[in-house]
């Protein structure tokens, strides 16, 4: 190896050893939403999550959503994990998939069959919450848990 290829050799492996620290730097600086369901029914399915950092498609449009995940049961609750998640305003939607179809079914007066919940444990009414009464705010910092107690709603005769 002649002495212009060691140098261009050197100079490539020390930009790379420069640039490590920022980058594991950037990702300590980010952190993790965890998201506990609580009150599930049954252990049937699965559990999803969509987490929001905007009220554009909140809640219904997961596809929207700024990350979305499918976790188990265990013991009446499930657990969603969003790690490397920066600063910032969210809010959380999440669905008891009881057959899991990945999507929300409902009775023939339009109200839900599955279970559901929002961050806040905001209520829906005819309607679902809106982003800011489900909405918080994270420093990106450590492990932020945001505990939702999942709704099924019977119908009243």
């Amino acid at each position: 190896m002649g002495w212009s290829a060691l140098l261009a050799t050197s100079i490539a492996l020390s930009t790379m050893i420069a640039a490590a620290p920022i980058v594991r730097a950037s990702a300590a600086r980010r952190g993790e939403i965890r998201v506990v369901v609580r009150g599930l029914r049954n252990g049937e399915g699965r559990v999803g999550c969509s987490l929001f950092n905007d009220a554009e498609g909140f809640p219904r449009n997961r596809e929207k959503g700024y990350r979305q995940m499918w976790t188990p049961i265990h013991n009446g609750s499930a657990v969603c994990e969003f790690k490397g998640i920066p600063a910032g305003t969210y809010a959380v939607a999440v669905l008891h998939d009881e057959n899991s179809d990945g999507k929300m079914d409902f009775n023939w007066i339009g109200m839900p069959t599955k279970g559901y919940g929002f961050s806040n444990d905001a209520k829906a009414t005819l309607l679902p919450p809106s982003f800011d009464a489900a909405s918080f705010g994270y420093d990106g910092k450590g492990i932020l848990s945001i505990p939702i107690d999942i709704v099924y709603r019977k119908l009243a005769l």
